[in-house]
């Protein structure tokens, strides 16, 4: 079946705003070459005659459906196993039917008890979820089911062509199909739709009841006539679904009970925290659900939602940029808040991808926190033993950091846990986190490869460890620190090269003991931690891709306020100025425990080097941007011991020399680093693979490149450094952003 050639014969048995839009739809379409309809009511019958919605109408359900491929049924649920006895008395051989129910289960029932065999097969169950508060063929429209979801329920043994038939209909009306088990669907509806039509018309006939009804209306505001217009839905109908799906529906209603029971005890006990808590959860909730449901990310964008980055060659940097807060510290700062005794407000939160996906967690683990608004998130924490079970996995979208930190703090939570993320943090290696933690007492599984999702095992009773670190790694120093806050006796984790410390000056900050010898991190199991203030520095990393653009840039000068200079972060700072880079350093500080300062970065004559192998782990993050650098650079820069970047986001040492190569640059990848040759940077079109620092490292190549560059697949940018766009706008960057094509 196709548009351009119509086959179907179909019967549409209901002729009001469900069943009328299915013939308006199907003629639009062109994938029906007949349609024939019955209604109980003639007159609906003639309406739909003279309006052209059907071709011709049938005086019985036996009359309309001989000749039918398709019999489609769009009655009211308690009519449906009547109306299937009819059909099968007069059904063809190869007769497909469907429905579009609001309750499936019943109608599979029905199909058992009123069919026989042969053309039970063929029923396929099915539940568009679209619709009106009006009611009528009226009402009926043709695009009532473009881009709607609708939900098949076939049996187990449906017939594969029935089955085909059913989906290829709906496709043609503009519809995404879906199937699910008949008796899920009805548990999941009877949640998100059957409830909310419930409630509304409760509320409606609550205040309808009042003496004051007509001031009531009179003054409801916006929110009352959205929520309560599906109390104007067909009351029949209505009736119909409550009574085929009552069990589900009652559930459905004792679970809300229950919660407004806990809201109704909040505000009467004047309990402030529990109120918050319910609010922002919900709030929270619907807006990272509908995201999931619409494949957006966490964030909105600000208006930069395009794919794709175009760069124009030249442009310089002039002015002060603040980039986001450190997302290393965000991460840091709703984890350790949480677990603290009272409140921790944090300023300068990063209300990028990667942190809200933390946040998200925490909220999900019953946590109470505010915002964040404009970078101000108050945590309202529970102790150290607070945390609960989440409903359901964890989602952690992109965001490594975020899964190997939590994979320590929920090993020795009292419930078990699910941790899963997006398609590229489902490749990354996590087994550099779930060893040491298996040899503290940890039971955490991940794939047969050790990549995620990851399934913590609770109520594990943990025991320091001594433990050396092949790889410096920030992220394993951490999670094993975190476990280590349960854990009996000490833990001690031994760096081989320094790694950011941020994890250790916030518990420090937070009142936990830390110590540290030379290379070696220690703390003991058992302590507390006290709500404070947390103050976000601008984050490095981001200021990085600033910092190199200023210095190949012709005739620039920026200045970077308030951003991190931690001693375990600067190395983009040190290898910069190695090449030759005019950095300084200006007005130093210290922020809730992190030391600041405002960078100021000239253009500058780069030269290439061979980078300090001490200084790898103190740049990690900012290797993309460094290349870049590099590529600007007088004769060859070298880089070695960087294993670690081909486990990032991306294998960014291979993804930087393919792109790199694509724009004229000598780069050559090494198991290790990269070798690069400096000269011209030319135009063309590189991909980032999905990594947002690969992104804005090319974002900075467009500076010196002698034609435009086109970099694909940047929307996770928002995961570390939402509004680059804009801000690397007003600062020179020649760039703009476009949608998918």
């Amino acid at each position: 079946m196709t548009r351009s050639a119509p086959s179907l014969r179909i019967a549409v048995i209901g002729l009001g705003l469900i069943g009328g839009s299915i013939c308006k739809a199907a003629r639009t379409a062109g994938c029906v070459n007949h349609i024939l309809g019955y209604d109980a009511d003639p007159g609906v019958l003639r309406d739909a005659l003279q309006a052209g919605v059907v071709d011709a109408v049938a005086d019985s359900v036996p009359d309309a459906v001989g000749d039918a491929d398709l019999v489609a049924l769009a009655v009211p649920m308690l009519a449906v196993s009547d109306i299937l006895r009819e059909v099968g008395a007069g059904a063809g051989p190869s007769t497909v039917i469907t429905d579009a129910g609001s309750v499936k289960q019943s109608v599979v029932e029905a199909g058992g008890d009123q069919l026989p065999d042969a053309l039970r097969r063929r029923l396929v169950p099915g539940h568009p979820i679209a619709g009106s508060e009006q009611t009528g063929l009226e009402a009926a429209r043709a695009d009532l089911y473009r881009n709607a979801r609708v939900i098949l329920t076939p049996p187990e043994d449906v017939d594969a062509d029935a089955l085909e038939r059913v989906e290829s209909f709906w496709t043609a009306l503009g519809a995404r199909v879906e199937t699910m088990d008949a008796r899920h669907h009805d548990e999941v509806l009877a949640l998100t739709s059957h409830l909310p039509h419930l409630l509304a018309y409760t509320l409606v006939d609550a205040l309808a009841g009042q003496e004051s009804n007509q001031e009531i209306f009179r003054y409801a505001a916006g929110g009352f006539r959205d929520f309560t217009r599906i109390a104007s839905s067909d009351p029949l109908m209505w009736h119909d679904i409550f009574s085929a799906n009552r069990d589900n529906v009652l559930r459905a209603l004792d679970l809300f009970a229950g919660s407004l029971g806990n809201l109704r005890t909040a505000i009467e006990t004047g309990d402030g925290t529990a109120m918050l808590g319910i609010f922002t959860r919900a709030k929270s909730a619907r807006d990272h659900f509908l995201r999931m449901l619409e494949g957006r990310v966490w964030m909105d964008r600000r208006g930069e939602a395009g794919d794709t980055f175009v760069t124009e060659p030249g442009g310089s940097l002039r002015g002060e940029v603040r980039v986001p807060g450190d997302k290393s510290v965000s991460h840091r700062s709703i984890m350790l808040g949480s677990i603290a005794e009272g409140v921790t407000e944090v300023y300068g939160f990063l209300e990028g991808e990667d942190s809200l996906a933390t946040l998200q967690a925490f909220r999900d683990m019953g946590v109470v926190i505010e915002g964040p608004s404009h970078g101000h998130v108050v945590v309202h924490g529970v102790g150290m033993q607070g945390l609960k079970a989440a409903p359901g996995p964890l989602y952690l979208g992109n965001s490594g950091t975020s899964m190997r930190l939590l994979a320590g703090l929920l090993a020795a939570q009292a419930f078990d846990t699910e941790m899963t993320g997006d398609a590229s943090l489902s490749r990354r290696p996590m087994k550099r986190v779930t060893e040491p933690l298996a040899r503290m007492g940890a039971k955490i599984e991940t794939t047969e490869g050790g990549t995620p999702p990851l399934r913590v095992t609770g109520s594990r009773k943990l025991k320091g460890i001594r433990y050396e670190m092949p790889v410096a790694s920030a992220q394993v120093k951490s999670a094993l620190l975190l476990a280590g806050l349960y854990a009996e006796g000490e833990t001690t984790v031994i760096e081989p090269a320094p790694t950011r410390d941020h994890t250790e000056r916030m518990l420090s900050g937070l009142g936990y003991a830390v110590r540290r010898d030379d290379s070696a991190v220690s703390l003991a199991g058992g302590g507390r931690l006290a709500g404070t203030r947390i103050e976000v520095p601008a984050d490095i990393s981001s200021a990085a891709f600033f910092m190199v653009a200023a210095s190949i840039a012709a005739d620039s000068e920026i200045v970077l306020t308030h951003v991190g200079i931690n001693p375990t972060r600067i190395g983009v700072i040190n290898i910069l100025r190695a090449m030759g880079g005019d950095i300084r350093l200006e007005n130093e500080r210290l922020a809730g425990g992190e030391p600041v300062a405002d960078v100021r970065v000239r253009h500058a004559q780069l030269r290439g080097i061979e980078i300090a192998e001490d200084q790898v782990p103190l740049a990690i993050d900012e290797f993309p941007v460094l290349f870049v650098a590099a590529a600007c650079a007088s004769g060859e820069t070298v880089l070695r011991g960087a294993e670690e970047l081909r486990v990032k986001e991306s294998d960014r040492i291979q993804v930087m020399a393919d792109g790199l190569n694509i724009l004229g640059v000598d780069a050559q990848p090494t198991p290790d680093g990269m070798r690069i040759r400096g000269g011209p940077i030319g135009g063309g079109e590189v991909h980032s693979h999905g990594d947002h620092r690969i992104a804005m490292a090319f974002a900075v190549a467009g500076l010196r490149a002698t034609a435009p560059i086109t970099i694909r697949d940047c929307a996770n940018v928002a995961t570390s450094f939402p509004g680059f766009i804009g801000l690397a706008r007003g600062a020179g960057f020649r760039i703009h952003a476009e949608d998918k094509p």
